[in-house]
């Protein structure tokens, strides 16, 4: 893929804020579904703020050459849901969401020194491209589900109807003709012109519904917005700082028992384990889209470093673990904006855009079926990545075809696995099938299948 911007280049300040707003737009329904999906007072602003700060973390780790986001992982729900359930109290369920990052944070360290002595030969043997390629396809294909539901969804009733799929479309529309025929600042900004159309059109027809007191128009759901005023103006309306984390874990470490921490270990480092071969497949896929091996330079020993000291990060103020995100390598493929600076910006625009409530609000108020349909063309170009990796693989060999078939079977499949508060989700289901089969049938010569 031709880069328009390549890892090192800097848009103009002005494009610069731009881009990185797109990108924050990209990852912010995901990252402060987490905190929601949770509970327990959890503040999204916090999780937004976390998400700043430990992609800052990550990128310098990986000496700015990895473009890539990080938002709160969805794989440690479970984990984090075990970490409120065993605890005495709420602030030391908070101290328990540190706790439990900590050991996910140092599992990522572990992995990252062993790597660091043996090299990442390992990986080319164990994950080759008719391993990888489906296992990314597997990712935005088992992100399909959510992106069609959230079409169908007015995100004012929470009924399925077939206004909400109209505006979803106009964004998915938008979106793809901006960035086929749009001029080059259009095309650079797909995202923001497709949310932004399908916003407009979606607000149109929620306030003809109110006007004629019919629900099935009214698509948006305002209150984010009006709640802010509606005890008039104030300060706090605009300005808020976000409930940080480590100010309720703090007072909450002094009621942790032994018995508890070993409940959070249980709970964290097994998934983190997990999030492991979805690092490896995200990394591979995005290096595949800027045309250079991250596994070898920065080298997988820094990836997993800025992951997993960025998770840390993160959760002390957002209480997620954070993990790199296919919403932003989805980004990055359409837009062809490989920049680091503009991840950067994006990071540093969330920690901002968390203490100013009408922003973090507005974002809120942006319907599910909006985003629904952006997100068809986001995991949509991740499904296709992974497929482009399997293009020199020879599909002729019975034993490259049983490994591509596992994979996709399995991870369209949804398998999954539940171990206690532990479950393996059906990418890294998918991906263990597929090295396991790799290995099995990786003795049988290339020709042996033709002949008789």
């Amino acid at each position: 893929m031709k880069l328009i911007y390549d890892v090192e280049d800097k848009p103009k300040l002005g494009a610069l804020i731009t881009y990185g707003f797109q990108q924050v737009l990209a990852i912010m329904a995901a990252t402060i579904a987490v905190p929601m999906i949770v509970g327990n007072g959890m503040s999204t602003g916090a999780a937004i703020f976390g998400a700043g700060c430990g992609t800052l973390v990550y990128t310098f780790f990986t000496k700015r050459k990895s473009p890539v986001f990080l938002g709160s992982s969805f794989a440690f729900i479970g984990s984090m849901v075990a970490a409120f359930a065993g605890a005495v109290s709420v602030q030391a369920g908070f101290a328990g969401l540190l706790l439990g990052a900590i050991f996910a944070g140092l599992v990522y360290v572990i992995i990252a020194a062993i790597t660091k002595a043996v090299g990442v030969g390992w990986i080319d043997r164990l994950m080759p491209a008719v391993v990888i390629g489906p296992t990314v396809s597997i990712i935005g294909l088992s992100l399909a589900g959510n992106a069609i539901s959230d079409l169908q969804v007015s995100s004012a009733t929470g009924e399925t109807t077939k206004i909400a799929v109209l505006c979803g479309l106009v964004a998915l529309f938008a979106t793809m003709l901006a960035s086929t025929y749009g001029r080059k600042h259009a095309r650079m900004i797909p995202f923001i012109i497709g949310i932004l159309s399908g916003y407009v059109l979606a607000a149109i027809f929620t306030f003809i519904g109110i006007a004629t007191g019919n629900t099935a128009l009214q698509i948006t759901n305002f209150s984010a917005l009006t709640s802010l005023f509606a005890d008039g103006v104030q300060l706090s309306s605009f300005f808020s700082v976000p409930d940080f984390t480590f100010t309720h874990a703090f007072a909450g470490f002094s009621e942790i028992t032994g018995a508890y921490v070993g409940t959070i270990f249980a709970a964290y480092v097994p998934v983190a384990f997990v999030v492991f071969a979805e690092h490896i497949a995200d990394h591979k896929n995005i290096s595949s889209i800027i045309g250079r091996d991250l596994l070898k330079d920065p080298g997988l020993d820094h990836t997993l470093l800025g992951d997993g000291i960025g998770s840390i990060v993160g959760a002390f103020f957002g209480g997620c673990p954070n993990t790199t995100y296919g919403e932003s390598i989805g980004c990055v493929a359409i837009t062809r904006n490989a920049s680091v600076a503009t991840i950067i910006t994006a990071a540093i625009e969330c920690i901002c855009l968390s203490f100013l409530s009408p922003v973090v609000g507005f974002i809120a108020t942006i319907p599910s079926c909006v985003m629904g349909g952006v997100c068809m063309a986001l995991y949509g170009f991740i499904a296709v990545s992974g497929l482009k990796m399997v293009q020199n693989v020879d599909l002729d060999q019975n034993r490259n075809l049983f490994v591509v078939s596992t994979i996709l079977i399995a991870g369209i499949g949804g398998l999954s696995l539940t171990f206690g508060s532990v479950t393996i989700t059906a990418v890294a289901c998918a991906l263990i099938l597929g090295i396991v089969v790799n290995l099995m049938l990786s003795k049988k010569q290339p020709d042996a299948d033709n002949n008789d």
